[in-house]
C-alpha cells in the first residue's frame, strides 16, 4: 500500500513537470530512430536517454535542415528528462522573445527570467528563423550568461553552428554566446531526407 502511494505520487509529480515544460507535442526517446544515414547512433540515443548531461551541466546543439526531426528528438529528451524529476521548459525561441517583451512592460521581466533560469533544462526550438535585433540579442545573451556552467540547454536550429555568427548579428555578443553554448556540448548534426515527408509517403502507399 506505502509502495503503491509513493507510485501514484511519482507518476503525479512527473504529469506535473510535463503539463509544467509546456512541450508542443508528447514524443518518445524509444522512437527516434537511429541510423547512420541520420547520423545519429544508438550510442547517442543511449547517451540522451541516460540525460547525464544534465547532471554535467551539458548543452545540446540540434541542428539538420526542415523535418529531420530535431524538434522531435529535443521533445523526447525534455519528456524523459521529466520522467526522471528534472524541472524542463520548452520554448518556441520566437515565442519566448515575444513572452520577455511583455513581461517587460507589465513589469514581470525579472521574475520571467529567474524562472528559466531555475530550470534543469530549457529547449530552445527553431532558432535562426530570423535574425536577432537588440533586445532580443541582450535577452538571448542574459539567459545564456544566467545559465552558463549551471543548467543545461538545448537548441534545434535548421542552421548550422557555423551560421549562428550571422543571426546574433553582432560579433561581440555572438562570440560570447558561442563560446558558453558549444564550449563542452553535445552536438548533433541530423540528416537524410525529411522524417514528415517520409512519414506522408508511407500513409499514401
Amino acid at each position: 500500500m506505502i509502495e503503491s502511494e509513493y507510485d501514484d505520487r511519482e507518476s503525479r509529480k512527473v504529469e506535473r513537470l510535463i503539463t509544467t515544460a509546456k512541450f508542443r507535442y508528447r514524443a518518445f526517446i524509444e522512437e527516434i530512430t537511429a541510423s547512420s544515414s541520420r547520423n545519429i547512433d544508438k550510442n547517442t540515443i543511449g547517451r540522451l536517454s541516460s540525460c547525464d548531461f544534465i547532471s554535467q551541466k551539458q548543452n545540446i546543439l540540434i541542428t539538420g535542415s526542415t523535418g529531420v526531426g530535431k524538434s522531435f528528438i529535443a521533445t523526447a529528451i525534455g519528456y524523459k528528462a521529466c520522467t526522471m524529476g528534472y524541472k524542463v521548459m520548452y520554448f518556441s525561441i520566437n515565442k519566448l522573445f515575444s513572452r520577455l517583451k511583455m513581461a517587460k512592460a507589465d513589469g514581470s521581466y525579472l521574475k520571467e527570467i529567474d524562472r528559466i533560469e531555475k530550470q534543469d533544462l530549457i529547449i530552445l526550438d527553431d532558432f535562426g528563423l530570423q535574425s536577432l535585433d537588440n533586445l532580443k540579442r541582450q535577452d538571448f545573451m542574459e539567459i545564456i550568461e544566467d545559465r552558463h556552467g549551471k543548467r543545461s540547454t538545448i537548441i534545434a536550429s535548421q542552421l548550422p553552428v557555423s551560421a549562428w555568427h550571422e543571426v546574433i548579428a553582432e560579433q561581440t555578443i555572438a562570440d560570447a554566446i558561442l563560446d558558453r553554448m558549444v564550449h563542452n556540448s553535445l552536438r548533433i548534426d541530423l540528416k537524410a531526407e525529411s522524417m514528415r515527408r517520409k512519414k506522408a509517403d508511407q500513409k499514401i502507399s
